[in-house]
């Protein structure tokens, strides 16, 4: 049985991991991140992750967070009305149950590398709408893992989890850190020592296309994605063994890197026929 908790007053100590601690306090200070809507929950606890403590309106609990309360017995369930709650900011944006979960143990790189044959490289994506869309997109079309310059959002960001759809627990990420690898470059050589063939998103006079058979050839490949607006670095763009455009018309130049991700991601899995054919 659930362990349910009424709360009368959104001044509350138990609320303030909900309603006013930063994505930073969340980590550092409590070791744990907020999954918004059922759906996204039940993707993190049936990866195993480890809920701490949920918050949701009285007529939740018997309604759609009725299947979790019962895979979590033993988690306090904090609840109110929804006058009470509406007071919480944001909390009106999160189809009606929030959960506040451990933070797993984070990957090395050669865990998250492990057995993978295609992945995603992101550098300088700030925005974390465009990381969470970029997750759902590689978790959909087969893409076998997810590096992050340090420069990048943080997947477990709360509006990153949520625009995920749960996805940044089904693909295997991992950070390159400021220490070991401080310049794009480190990266790129980390990479290929791995045996990984590299592809810089960009526009070049000599860009091959995204379905050049000379990526469908490769036995291991990485593609990197570059930040909203400015793109890859120019290191970046220098120590790729290649540069790949997605071909357009219309004289348009460029796509937002979320969409220009989904793109390529299905035309590597169009080439390569080690990917599960899901159609």
């Amino acid at each position: 049985m659930a362990q349910i908790i009424t709360i009368n007053d959104i001044n509350a100590a138990e609320l303030k991991i909900y309603a006013s601690l930063t994505e930073a306090q969340l980590k550092t200070d409590n070791g744990l991140f907020i999954a918004e809507s059922v759906k996204v929950i039940k993707v993190a606890l049936n990866k195993g992750l480890v809920p701490a403590s949920f918050l949701m309106e009285e007529r939740q609990i018997e309604g759609i967070g009725r299947e979790i309360l019962e895979l979590c017995p033993n988690t306090p369930v904090y609840t109110a009305s929804r006058q009470v709650l509406s007071q919480l900011t944001g909390f009106e944006l999160t189809r009606g149950v929030l959960c506040a979960m451990k933070r797993p143990q984070m990957l090395s790189l050669d865990s998250a590398l492990k057995d993978a044959k295609r992945i995603a490289v992101l550098e300088r994506l700030s925005d974390s709408v465009n990381v969470g869309a970029i997750f759902r997109s590689a978790a959909a079309l087969g893409i076998d893992a997810m590096l992050l310059f340090h420069n990048c959002a943080e997947p477990l960001n709360r509006r990153c989890v949520r625009v995920s759809m749960g996805s940044v627990f089904l693909v295997p990420w991992a950070f390159f850190d400021k220490e070991n690898y401080p310049e794009p470059q480190d990266a790129v050589s980390y990479l290929k020592s791995k045996g990984f063939t590299t592809a810089a998103m960009a526009l070049k006079d000599d860009s091959i296309s995204i379905d050049s058979d000379l990526l469908n050839k490769a036995d291991k490949l990485a593609l990197f994605f570059g930040a909203e607006g400015d793109g890859l670095s120019l290191q970046t763009i220098e120590n790729c063994d290649y540069t790949v455009k997605i071909p357009m018309y219309n004289d348009v130049d460029s796509l937002n890197v979320a969409a220009a991700a989904a793109i390529s991601f299905w035309e590597l899995k169009k080439q390569n026929k080690n990917f599960k054919d899901c159609l």
